[in-house]
């Protein structure tokens, strides 16, 4: 049978995060991170391909999209989605808008549906605001991304910044009452000549409700996680699990954290205080390479897990930004961890924890890594990944502002790849 949803990501973390919750629900769902590596898996019920489109520009991004789309196209897919994180994060110039107008386009069908929240993690849309951990996502952490400051909190306003096409909204109180009313609500909202319907995620049940919308409308989806996951245990329905049964590798953990703000900042400070840590300058006088260079010898006298980090403190964060741009400080701490991550590879680490979803993306990319399998829920949550083949590595891929004070701490004793249930033999 051909696959029946075909997923591309805007990063790699949120990728493995939405296969792991299908895996760990029994439903088979390979995480391609390179698109040319689809030859395989095409006997899965869900396929998630990996990119890097949240944060590089429009143009780049709808190529890649575009690029993605052809090939799960191929591959058999029956529907196309477009995974976004929780929080939408975007900025008014950013790509949420112009991928679902790319698969508006694909589908030859309108309005598309959208959805962000995470009403799990303390995200979720309610009248079109965007709240995270109980705040205004513009009065949050999330309005001091280094990337994508998050300063409106009014999705549909925000959106329509984003697509020529208007955005209109279907609320709690729709949503609430069922989806027979939620469906009425939708043929309002087309009739008005809306591109693009938002849902609200106030809580699961929101969620649940659109999720059956789309099954029925079988509209395009634009959306986070929860309404991705909740579509794609519809589709998958009835199709049999394929288990994970590659081996997971031995060895200490390596630790990679490339993102900034003070939840990492607090998760490094935990690990350091019972595990090594080394911090990357980016302006380091001596350059990338020698910088890189050294880390790896540092890394070489480690008997046990370890982290190298190019989290800074405001004020570091700052004087990069001052030389670099914000773009270029971020694209140099994912080359410099990259490259960091490639040397570890090939002096025999097998088992890496990255911190960051752009960061995610950049060493999966420095590893050559084609394609793996989301390892089912485990004791730290979502994020783990296995290989295949003979020599496997296991990561684990962190979002950058999730996660307990001690989850590197916890991830260094390898409580992250330790699975609960799900498709693992």
């Amino acid at each position: 049978m051909a696959p029946s949803l075909g997923i591309i990501a805007d990063d790699f973390t949120g990728a493995v995060m939405v296969a792991a919750m299908l895996e760990t629900e029994g439903i088979s769902c390979p995480v391609i991170f390179d698109p040319t590596a689809l030859a395989g898996a095409e006997a899965a019920p869900i396929l998630m391909v990996a990119a890097r489109s949240r944060t590089v520009a429009v143009k780049e991004a709808m190529a890649e999209v575009a690029q993605i789309a052809d090939r799960l196209t191929a591959a058999g897919c029956a529907r196309l989605a477009y995974k976004a994180c929780a929080s939408f994060d975007s900025t008014e110039a950013g790509n949420i808008g112009p991928a679902a107008d790319l698969l508006a386009g694909r589908a030859g069908r309108r309005p598309v549906l959208m959805s962000a929240g995470f009403p799990r993690f303390g995200a979720t849309v309610h009248q079109g605001y965007l709240f995270y951990r109980g705040r205004l996502v513009s009065e949050s952490i999330k309005r001091l991304d280094p990337l994508t400051p998050m300063s409106d909190p009014d999705l549909v306003r925000f959106l329509g910044r984003q697509t020529p096409h208007p955005v209109g909204l279907i609320s709690h109180a729709q949503l609430l009452q069922g989806v027979d009313a939620a469906r009425a609500a939708l043929g309002q909202a087309t009739a008005a000549g809306m591109g693009h319907v938002l849902c609200d995620a106030s809580d699961d049940t929101d969620v649940e409700v659109t999720a059956e919308l789309a099954l029925q409308s079988g509209l395009p989806v634009a959306a986070s996680d929860p309404l991705i996951v909740a579509l794609a245990r519809r589709l998958a329905r009835g199709r049999a699990a394929v288990p994970i049964s590659a081996r997971m590798p031995d060895g200490p953990v390596a630790i990679l954290a490339g993102s900034t703000g003070p939840v990492v900042m607090e998760q490094l400070a935990r690990l350091a205080g019972r595990h090594p840590v080394l911090t990357l300058d980016l302006l380091d006088a001596r350059g990338e390479t020698a910088a890189v260079a050294a880390a790896l010898e540092w890394a070489a006298a480690q008997d046990g897990p370890f982290a190298v980090s190019t989290a800074a403190e405001a004020a570091d964060l700052a004087r990069t930004q001052a030389a670099l741009g914000a773009i270029g400080a971020a694209r140099r701490a994912e080359a410099m961890l990259a490259a960091v991550a490639k040397g570890l590879r090939d002096r025999g680490r097998r088992r890496f924890v990255v911190a960051g979803g752009e960061t995610s993306g950049a060493v999966v990319a420095g590893l050559g890594l084609a394609r793996a399998r989301a390892l089912p829920e485990g004791a730290l949550g979502l994020g783990g990944c296995l290989t295949a083949g003979a020599d496997p590595l296991a990561l684990f891929l962190k979002p950058g502002k999730l996660g307990a004070a001690d989850i590197l701490l916890r991830a260094a004793a390898g409580a992250c790849f330790e699975p609960q249930k799900g498709n693992l033999e």
